[in-house]
């Protein structure tokens, strides 16, 4: 079985994620310069996204879509397990939003590219000017039911546990009285393991959980407000 496994990954499950891939970046490249960036920016790697999960043999279960309205922006903040994580909200959030990404992504090949037109947000974590226009872009990009993602953590987790989250994601819900969107995120870190040459199929779990409103916040309560979401996150993984 794990020879049959490891055949389908390299010969079938790879090729075909390449492919769909590539053409993914290049619709969502050549769709929002065309029409723009609110359609073509996320339906297409929506659509990568499921496909990748069942070409893995991953399915997915999702919890607490009915705590979204379609219509409102939300800040959300997740764990980070894996690289399944992106396909996991990037598919099965149902909500269309922008991600805060690390800078080091734009240089991906198509990836970075169709990431840029979509119009995704890029932050320089060494720059402290870079992070601050970032944050400023983010703020620009919330109206009308568009909402961002952000990994609290920064990177990815080293042991499968939640690691200390960074302010920014609360400081900006904060800023601009958004509601903030706790998800919990179960199973990528199980599927490639590090050092593992081979995907495990693996059950996912997505989590959405119910808003905290950030109305009469500030700066103060940036704290409190950042370890209630860790609290709750952690508790969606249990």
């Amino acid at each position: 079985m794990r020879i049959v496994l490891f055949l389908y990954q390299w010969l079938v499950f790879l090729p075909v994620f390449i492919v769909v891939t590539v053409f993914t970046a290049l619709t969502t490249i050549i769709g929002s310069f065309l029409f723009g960036n609110r359609f073509w920016g996320f339906y297409p790697a929506r659509l990568w996204s499921i496909i990748t999960c069942y070409l893995a043999f991953c399915p997915v279960k999702v919890e607490g879509r009915y705590n979204l309205m379609k219509s409102h922006s939300y800040i959300f903040v997740a764990n980070h397990q894996g690289a399944f994580d992106i396909f996991l909200i990037y598919g099965f959030l149902n909500h269309n939003f922008r991600w805060i990404m690390k800078q080091e992504l734009r240089s991906l090949p198509f990836v970075g590219a169709a990431c840029a037109s979509a119009g995704h947000i890029f932050v320089d974590r060494s720059n402290p000017k870079s992070i601050k226009e970032s944050l400023e872009n983010a703020r620009k990009q919330l109206s009308g039911g568009l909402s961002v993602v952000v990994f609290p953590e920064g990177s990815r987790t080293q042991t499968g546990k939640i690691g200390r989250f960074k302010k920014g994601a609360f400081q900006l819900a904060t800023d601009l009285n958004l509601p903030i969107v706790p998800i919990s995120i179960d199973g990528p870190f199980r599927i490639m393991p590090r050092g593992a040459h081979t995907l495990r199929p693996m059950h996912l779990k997505l989590v959405i959980h119910e808003p905290i409103s950030t109305d009469d916040l500030s700066v103060d309560d940036i704290p409190s407000l950042m370890e209630k979401c860790h609290s709750v996150i952690s508790l969606g993984l249990k």
